[in-house]
């Protein structure tokens, strides 16, 4: 198959998206498929004659840049020339619209929001994961809380603000997030009410609306759901006080045990959580779940992700191969299910 992996993007998670991407294009290229690795905001050089000849297998195009901390989006932006600075680069349609399908290895902003799946649908591009209205409620942590409290899904008791709105009734200690961001970027867990404004501050400079939660202590574990099946629940033990983006993406920084060692009734009662989330907000194809279970045993749901991390840390691989599915099984599974909605 002609295969685009798409990843990068201008969004803090883009130097994330592009070690997913890359371990993606990867992988496809040792299983025989034509790949082509392209950031979403850089885009490809003119391109002429068939579009397919630039299927290249190169993975030097896109390096990876992943550190300790999320990157610098002013210098990124810096070094895209000409003045088009709109989300999407030059030739990315065309040549996802050439390829088989697009294999999504972004995260973040458009491309878990579902304005890119929009936009790629209007142009007949096949591509893996959810489609709009999933990934739309799914990235909106204020949206999914609302979905998943109508389930019946228990989730921590919380509030969006937006800028310059207040903040009511908080519990402290509570969790300060961005309410559409992804990879614990501007995360932070707030003691006093002395701190919260500079929490809100680092949320509302990459996003106008933030989620304020009650901080819930307990176990942390995920649950990723494929082909409608639930894989094992993994459980994160991070270096720190929370799994924040260093313990997420620097080997060793963070413990992760899959299966987890839980109760079958409490595996079962997780599994069965991420499935009715992953129904409820309409999510297709694969999607991972978190959630916290506390000393008391009450589970409570923190969010689902449409498009998980496929980087060599991230917690799909690892439920995966706890369920006998490599690596390169994973991917092309993901392709095979994906594909199936545009049978």
């Amino acid at each position: 198959m002609y295969i685009v992996v798409l990843c990068g993007g201008l969004y803090p998670e883009r130097d994330v998206s592009i070690s997913s991407g890359r371990q993606i294009a990867a992988s496809l290229i040792g299983q025989g498929h034509q790949v082509l690795l392209m950031d979403l905001f850089f885009g490809y050089p003119t391109v002429c004659g068939d579009l397919r000849d630039v299927f290249d297998n190169c993975l030097d195009r896109v390096p990876s840049t992943l550190g300790t901390t999320a990157p610098d989006l002013g210098a990124v932006r810096a070094q895209r020339s000409g003045d088009d600075t709109g989300p999407i680069g030059p030739n990315i349609l065309a040549l996802c619209k050439a390829a088989d399908i697009v294999f999504m290895a972004l995260h973040g902003e458009d491309g878990e929001n579902g304005k890119l799946q929009s936009v790629f649908d209007m142009h007949g591009i096949r591509y893996t994961g959810t489609g709009p209205l999933g990934s739309a409620m799914a990235m909106h942590k204020g949206v999914s809380r609302m979905v998943f409290a109508c389930a019946g899904i228990q989730v921590p008791p919380g509030q969006v603000v937006r800028g310059g709105g207040a903040v009511a009734d908080v519990c402290y200690p509570c969790v300060v997030k961005p309410a559409s961001g992804g990879s614990s970027v501007a995360t932070t867990i707030v003691r006093e009410q002395a701190e919260m404004a500079d929490a809100l501050a680092q949320v509302f400079q990459i996003e106008p609306e933030a989620l304020v939660e009650t901080f819930i202590p307990g176990r942390e574990f995920a649950v990723a759901v494929l082909d409608n099946k639930p894989l094992p629940v993994i459980e994160i033990c991070p270096g720190d006080e929370f799994y924040d983006y260093e313990n997420k993406y620097q080997a060793g920084r963070a413990e992760e045990i899959c299966p987890a060692e839980l109760s079958p009734a409490d595996t079962r009662r997780m599994q069965e959580a991420a499935m009715l989330a992953h129904q409820v907000l309409r999510l297709e194809v694969y999607s991972r779940t978190d959630f916290i279970l506390t000393p008391e045993g009450d589970l409570y749901c923190l969010e689902s992700n449409t498009l998980p991390g496929m980087t060599p840390t991230s917690l799909l691989p690892q439920e995966a191969k706890a369920a006998g599915i490599d690596f390169g099984a994973l991917c092309e599974t993901i392709i095979a299910v994906s594909m199936e909605k545009y049978v």
